[in-house]
């Protein structure tokens, strides 16, 4: 069991025909929810260059997490208003979670590699808020709802 103040969300999915599965371990600080760790499981079939699945699953995870914490494309009078990443934000390296991957190589067949860690991400991050908070939040971005760290 975990602590007072922390708690665990778990996604899955078949992304791109190779299962993955990602758990965000997220505290409450008073600065907001902190994600501390992400664990994620990949199952491709053959994994032909592990250190750069593992790469490509760490990358797609952060960017499935940056755009579930605060990214959104607006509108005024028909133009969209974010113009680069100073107003379209993404997770700096300050709040990047420790991440534990494991490659398995069980499935029949194949499957891809290039973000798959993505899918999973924003209802793993949306699950672990869940059970810190008891709030279930189906929209993004999260910090529409909730604070973060």
């Amino acid at each position: 069991a975990l602590p007072a103040g922390k708690a665990k969300g778990m996604a899955f999915t078949l992304s791109f025909g190779s299962w993955v599965g990602e758990i965000v371990q997220v505290a409450d600080t008073p600065a907001g929810i902190r994600i501390e760790k992400v664990w994620i499981a990949a199952d491709v079939g053959t994994a032909l260059e592990p250190g750069i699945i593992e790469a490509q699953l760490i990358s797609a995870a952060i960017y499935g997490l940056s755009a579930a914490m605060g990214q959104e494309i607006t509108f005024a009078d028909g133009m969209v208003e974010q113009s680069n990443f100073h107003d379209f934000d993404a997770m700096r390296i300050f709040q990047c979670p420790v991440f534990e991957v494991a490659i398995l190589e069980n499935f029949h067949k194949m499957g891809g590699v290039g973000e798959i860690g993505t899918p999973p991400a924003a209802p793993a991050l949306a699950n672990a808020i869940f059970a810190l908070t008891g709030k279930r939040i189906r929209t993004l971005p999260l910090s529409k709802t909730v604070a973060f760290a």
